[in-house]
């Protein structure tokens, strides 16, 4: 069957009892049930009911969770112009190769906010049941309206869905952004920053440079739990690295100290440092804002980087994003480094202070 070929027509009970119970008003007529049809079925005390526009509960009871969210996608998704309907995978005809190409279940819209959190297993988030309206993300230019149980969030680009269980997510980092934008309690934002941090679900970053799209840092509340996060999320890198040295056999650097000249300036403070072989690590875990050229944060990093490379001093910058996904790797790029140090010029002597 090709996705030109109309349905067959079903008897109204046999509709009522599929998996999900639940069809666009497009869906209902391909199988043969007319506009006055469906009004009637939805009738008051009738055993069908109209949950959002154009969409239809094949049910009177209240719509399970997993009812809601795909009727929230059903009402929100774009129909193709080929006839399918959304919700539908259409059969398509075979490719060279004699693979079919994929068809997305829904087009142009995945859940978002804390119902996308709750579906990433966010313990901070909500559970779906008790949420009284469901984020779903459009691109901006759509003609929809919030109504019912969907609210509408619009989009310049559409990230790339994830799909958890049959049900396409925004990614963690902007399903936060969404979500912190229609929050006002302090310690909600805060909770579910750390928890996208400490479940390993996004870097520091990500979330930041969501946020910074969103223009939501300029919320107090929002700033406050943004500062909560970064500290977190430095915590967790800084695990890694002690990690990282103990069991990749790296030998033991000195952690967390200044460098000075002799009776001279203050070259600044790096988190490990190998004396022997003038080998410097610093964990970059700036934010998207502090990557700007013209930061003035910045702007002194790149400083002091460039005074110690002058004196010999060989610095080894690793992110909190590589240390999670290639903690091995970049044990490599430390060895590699210290190993190094005996084919370079001595490098300048300098004091090393704790910090």
């Amino acid at each position: 069957m090709t996705h030109n070929t109309p349905l067959s027509p079903r008897p109204l009970h046999e509709l009522a009892h599929g998996r999900r119970r639940l069809m666009t008003a497009a869906q209902l007529r391909a199988h043969g049930v007319s506009a006055a049809e469906t009004g009637e079925q939805c009738r008051p005390g009738g055993p069908w009911r109209q949950l959002l526009p154009n969409v239809v509960l094949l049910h009177p009871g209240p719509p399970t969770g997993d009812e809601r969210l795909h009727a929230v996608l059903l009402y929100a998704a774009r129909e193709r112009t080929s006839g399918a309907v959304p919700g539908v995978t259409a059969a398509v005809p075979v490719q060279p190769g004699g693979e079919h190409p994929p068809v997305p279940a829904y087009a142009e819209a995945m859940i978002t906010g804390l119902a996308a959190l709750a579906l990433h297993g966010f313990p901070a988030a909500p559970p779906l049941p008790s949420l009284e309206v469901v984020d779903v993300l459009v691109p901006r230019l759509r003609r929809l309206r919030t109504t019912g149980c969907a609210r509408i969030v619009r989009t310049a680009a559409l990230p790339v869905a994830e799909e958890i269980a049959g049900v396409p997510v925004a990614p963690v980092a902007r399903a936060l952004a969404d979500a912190v934008a229609e929050l006002t309690d302090a310690e909600a934002v805060r909770r579910l920053l750390t928890e996208a941090v400490r479940g390993g679900h996004c870097e520091p970053a990500a979330v930041v440079r969501e946020l910074n799209r969103a223009r939501l840092l300029s919320r107090p509340h929002v700033v406050d739990a943004v500062d909560s996060l970064v500290a977190e999320g430095r915590a967790l890198a800084e695990q890694r690295l002690y990690r990282m040295v103990r069991e990749h056999g790296l030998p033991e650097p000195v952690w967390n100290v200044d460098l000075r000249m002799p009776g001279g300036p203050h070259l600044g403070g790096v988190d490990a440092f190998w004396p022997e072989q003038a080998v410097a690590l610093e964990l970059d875990t700036r934010t998207h804002r502090q990557r700007e050229d013209d930061d003035p944060v910045w702007a002194e990093h790149v400083r002091k980087r460039e005074h110690l490379e002058r004196l010999g001093i060989t610095v080894v910058h690793l992110t909190p994003r590589k240390l999670r996904d290639s903690l091995e790797h970049q044990a490599t790029v430390v060895r590699t480094a210290l190993m190094a140090a005996g084919d370079r010029e001595p490098a300048a002597y300098v004091v090393v202070l704790p910090q």
